[in-house]
Order: C-alpha cells, then sequence, then structure tokens
C-alpha cells in the first residue's frame, strides 16, 4: 500500500489499515478475523468502485500527479529489457528531464523516450520536476531520428506539466525546439505509439506526442494549461481550480471524447500507483497490439495516415 494518499482516498484507506490490523492480531493462536476481513474487502472494493468511478477533473489531476504514480523509467524496467540510455541534444546540454534509448520490447528493439520527474527533491531537481529545456526535446528528436535511420519503432511516454519556462529555455529556442519536434515527428517512417502516463502539459507534452496511435492512462490528464494556471488567468482567483479543471476536459474519458486520442488503457484500481507491476503489464499488452498493426502499413501510407489523423482534430468555424 502506497504510505502517501490523497484526501478523497482517506475512508479506503482506513478501511484498508484495519485490514492489516486484523491480519496481524489473526496470526496469534486461537483467534480467527477471516470472516471480518473479508466483510472489509468487500466494502473496500465497493467504496474504491465508487470513488474511483466518479472523479472529479481536479481529483484526477491530483491523481496524476500522485507522488508514487509510475515515471517513465518505472515502465522502462517493467516493460523492457536491456535498456540503453543515450544522453545529450548533441548543441547544448544533457536535457536530464526527458529520458531515452533503446531495449527490448516483447523480443524487438525500439526506442523508448519520456518525461522523468524524479522521485527525492535532489533527482527532481536535477530532471527540473519533468519541465524540460529545449535540450531535452532536441536530444528526444535526434533519438527518433536515430530509430527511424535504424528501422524501429519508437515509444513515447508523456508525463510533464509542461515545457520549463524559464529565461534560459527561452533564449535557447524553447518554442522553436517544440515546433521543430511537431514539424519532424509528423513525417518519421516509423511506428511511434504515444501513451499518456501521468499529466500532458500543453507543448512541453504535445513535442512528444505526435504519433499513429495515442493512449492515455485511465487516471492521467491532458490540457493546454494546468487548471492553477487557467484559475488565474480566468478568475484571477486559486479558489478557482476545481472549476477550471472541470471546465478544461482533461480526463482520459474526455480526451477520448474530444478525438485528441485513441484509447483509454484502464489502470489498477485506485490508480497505477498501488500496483506498478500490473499497470506496466496491462500498457504493455496495449502497445504490443498497436505496434503489430502499424507494422502491416507501408511507412509512406503510415505517415499519410499521421497527419490526416492530427488535421481532423478539433473544430474549425468559418465567420
Amino acid at each position: 500500500m502506497a504510505e502517501k494518499y490523497l484526501d478523497f482516498e482517506k475512508p479506503i484507506i482506513e478501511i484498508e489499515q484495519k485490514i492489516n490490523e486484523l491480519r496481524t492480531v489473526s496470526k496469534k493462536p486461537d483467534i480467527d478475523f477471516s470472516a471480518e476481513i473479508k466483510k472489509l474487502h468487500k466494502k473496500a472494493n465497493r467504496l474504491k468502485n465508487a470513488t474511483f468511478k466518479n472523479l472529479t477533473g481536479w481529483q484526477q489531476t491530483l491523481l496524476a500527479r500522485h507522488p508514487e504514480r509510475p515515471y517513465t523509467l518505472d515502465y522502462v524496467q517493467h516493460m523492457t529489457t536491456d535498456f540503453v540510455e543515450l544522453e545529450g541534444d548533441r548543441r547544448f546540454g544533457m536535457g536530464h528531464s526527458i529520458v531515452g534509448g533503446f531495449a527490448r520490447f516483447e523480443g524487438e528493439t525500439v526506442m523508448i523516450i519520456g518525461h522523468q520527474k524524479g522521485r527525492d527533491l535532489t533527482e527532481r531537481m536535477n530532471r527540473n520536476f519533468g519541465s524540460s529545456n529545449p535540450e531535452g526535446y532536441r536530444k528526444a528528436m535526434r533519438l527518433i531520428k536515430l530509430a527511424e535511420k535504424f528501422n524501429k519503432p519508437v515509444i513515447t511516454l508523456l508525463d510533464t506539466p509542461g515545457a520549463y519556462p524559464g529565461m534560459g529555455a527561452e533564449e535557447r529556442g524553447q518554442s522553436e525546439a517544440i515546433a521543430a519536434n511537431l514539424f519532424d515527428l509528423i513525417s518519421v517512417k516509423v511506428p511511434i505509439v504515444v501513451t499518456l502516463i501521468g499529466e500532458g502539459g500543453s507543448g512541453g507534452a504535445l513535442a512528444l506526442g505526435v504519433g499513429d496511435r495515442i493512449m492515455m492512462l485511465e487516471y492521467s490528464v491532458y490540457s493546454v494549461i494546468s487548471p492553477e494556471g487557467c484559475a488565474a488567468i480566468l478568475w484571477d482567483d486559486c479558489t478557482m481550480i476545481e472549476k477550471a479543471a472541470e471546465t478544461l476536459r482533461l480526463t482520459s474519458k474526455d480526451i477520448l471524447e474530444l478525438g485528441v486520442i485513441d484509447e483509454i488503457v484502464k489502470e489498477p484500481i485506485g490508480g497505477a500507483h498501488r500496483d506498478p507491476v500490473l499497470a506496466a503489464s496491462i500498457l504493455r499488452r496495449a502497445i504490443r497490439r498497436h505496434l503489430n498493426e502499424l507494422r502491416k502499413i507501408d511507412p509512406k501510407e503510415m505517415v499519410a495516415q499521421r497527419k490526416k489523423k492530427f488535421r481532423n482534430m478539433g473544430v474549425f468555424e468559418e465567420y
């Protein structure tokens, strides 16, 4: 069980703690609380289903940001073998907010790339809390072109609050780096499978988010701006965060209805952080299915379909 939990999870955690206490007591001779434990399990499952079936946009945002939620390197560990990380954009720096490299996935070599936030304060500062500088995006594109050169499929995992908006990043061409990725990704001649595994923040996520198949984990979010930023701009009121989250329509269900993604990948009840191995197994099967489908498509046709996919997104009105 995760040591950290969100406020709306508290009733569930209390029941689970009671179950653990009864299990401990039941280890003693002539004491059996199995019937009570079974009842509490049923109660906890009912409460989980009711709670996580009806999350608000803000609650899902908090779950997507859960400090114990699996990050890119966790999925790399559980879904692949022989991962070889490749560093640097060959222009300025290492780009630690984004990790990537070749790995073995379901018996074949793939390029896997994603945002990495970091677990403790030292790592988070080193990785800039998952908010990449231009060198991170340029590194990602360098690796994708390397995969294209060797005809290897690309898997990207998105989890960032957004691109880093600092002065240094802007001086080194933050907007240009993101725009260049969008321009180049649309024409890459190998399969690209994208998955939102946590936060998908604006251009910082989209810079790795152009692909042939786009999926979201069930409790991840995808938006043009954070609820906090939206509340500040629209209402100049931090108490409007929950309304902002609903207005943004950032949940996986919303994004699927809007036609921005192709599939929602189920998570273990309560979120991927409750069973990272199971979460990775479910995601691995989904990625494998899409890669198998994409391998059957001629590269030129695949690029044409990708371009059509993104051109058809959104609603256009003439005045």
